[in-house]
């Protein structure tokens, strides 16, 4: 929501928004010229978002993380302003330029800020609305003069079938959001016409491991993207040197040696391999991809080191379901193994608790020491034996601990020297700051 507000700034339009919370990102906006209230109330709207008789230089973006009962919405809905989900103006955009689309339940916002980043660094550029502040270029927006506009494709309520890419991408489809979808099959079923939104004569690409999971368009090109050899792009060669991952990427048209990825983790190859194979469908050459994944700094939240010091090296990340915190925590025993690793998660939502407990569970127990903030609900109202206690109920490894936001930080002061991870969507990332100081005090 942030960078569609960024783009309406940009365009010259008065922009209100609402949050339930000042945040940094919300100060950020503020800063920038967003007017934003935080309370789901009329009368806290400024004039010309509150009066009637103005609705129609009004336009209305919503997400659907904000809940039916909202005051604001429905005063909205009953004054008969044009209300549009923000899924709908992207495809708005997306049909009006050639657009990168990446989806997948996994990855994505990776995934599209890295092609963003290896365009931008290109003479095609791009214009990109991203689901995370990009490190290089310290926003969720870039706006160029350039034919290709590159967007996360969300699955969360369809909002992705609003989208008409010339490029589509598919990273994963693990089971996630099964309160809108009822069942996995379904949401695979969904994936399936987000490929077909494709357009005639373009291109898909598509993670090696769900080619024949998926009904495929007959009028684009599909190319696979992994680490076999049957792959159309794929990783090559991986190995290890001076804080980077080495490799080189096959592709379809050449063999481009040497790429140098400064990110922990094999999933971040895997990424890269998917934006590379983007771009290079979008006409960036080899010499180009090299250049760029070189030069990426990463997203934050998403494998974000915040602080290397003398006895912690403390890591955030967003990863929300059971596959995400696999992979994070493969990443962290490869890049820094032999450390104790503890870690704080908080889960989002009640639902995707309830539907994936047994998995947080074992996901969870691959860390030494774990501690479970208290449940983060978002936009669902409570399901009756949902809990963090649910999880740490069914985990194994018994070094973990419940805690509220209060409890936290003294709970942090006696974690032992290794690896700190804090894990999730909600409003974990409050603590970054404070836990970052915490461990700058105690290697002082």
């Amino acid at each position: 929501m942030s960078a569609l507000a960024r783009y309406f700034l940009s365009e010259g339009f008065a922009v209100s928004g609402y949050d339930r919370t000042s945040t940094f990102l919300t100060e950020r906006l503020e800063e920038e010229g967003c007017s934003i209230v935080y309370e789901d109330d009329t009368d806290a709207l400024p004039t010309l978002f509150s009066d009637p008789s103005e609705r129609n230089r009004v336009l209305i973006v919503y997400t659907p993380a904000v809940p039916k009962e909202s005051l604001l919405l429905k005063y909205f809905t009953d004054n008969g302003y044009d209300i549009y989900k923000r899924s709908e103006i992207l495809g708005m955009i997306s049909s009006e330029t050639d657009a990168i689309c990446v989806a997948g339940t996994h990855g994505k916002t990776t995934v599209s800020t890295m092609i963003a980043h290896i365009l931008t660094s290109s003479d095609i550029k791009c214009s990109a609305f991203l689901g995370g502040i990009s490190k290089n270029y310290d926003t969720n927006l870039l706006l160029a003069q350039s034919r290709y506009t590159v967007m996360e494709a969300d699955e969360f309520d369809r909002s992705f079938l609003h989208l008409s890419p010339l490029i589509s991408v598919v990273t994963a489809i693990d089971p996630d959001h099964l309160d809108i979808y009822g069942t996995a099959e379904a949401m695979v079923e969904a994936y399936g016409e987000f490929c077909h939104r494709t357009r005639s004569g373009g291109t898909l690409i598509l993670n090696e491991n769900i080619v024949s999971s998926l009904a495929l368009p007959g009028d684009a090109t599909v190319y696979s993207y992994g680490s076999r050899e049957q792959a159309s792009f794929r990783a090559a060669n991986i190995g290890r040197e001076n804080g980077c991952y080495r490799f080189d990427l096959i592709t379809p048209g050449e063999a481009v040696k040497d790429i140098r990825l400064p990110l922990p983790g094999m999933v971040n190859i895997l990424n890269a391999t998917a934006a590379a194979a983007a771009a290079w469908c979008a006409g960036v050459d080899g010499d180009g991809i090299r250049r760029a994944l070189h030069s990426y700094q990463g997203v934050r939240r998403r494998f974000d080191v915040r602080y290397a010091g003398k006895e912690i090296i403390y890591v955030d990340d967003y990863a929300h379901h059971p596959q995400e915190i696999n992979a994070l925590v493969s990443a962290v025993r490869d890049f820094w193994p032999g450390r104790h690793l503890a870690g704080i998660f908080q889960p989002h939502l009640y639902t995707r608790t309830r539907d994936f407990a047994q998995g947080f569970a074992e996901a969870l127990d691959r860390l030494d020491e774990i501690f479970l903030l208290t449940l983060y609900p978002a936009r669902e109202k409570p399901i009756e034996g949902v809990s963090s206690d649910m999880i740490a109920g069914l985990m194994k490894n018994k070094n973990v601990k419940v805690v509220t936001r209060e409890e936290l930080l003294p709970a942090l002061a006696s974690i032992k020297k290794g690896m700190l991870l804090t894990i999730g969507a909600g409003d974990i990332d409050r603590f970054i700051e404070p836990i970052t100081e915490m461990l700058r005090e105690r290697d002082a």
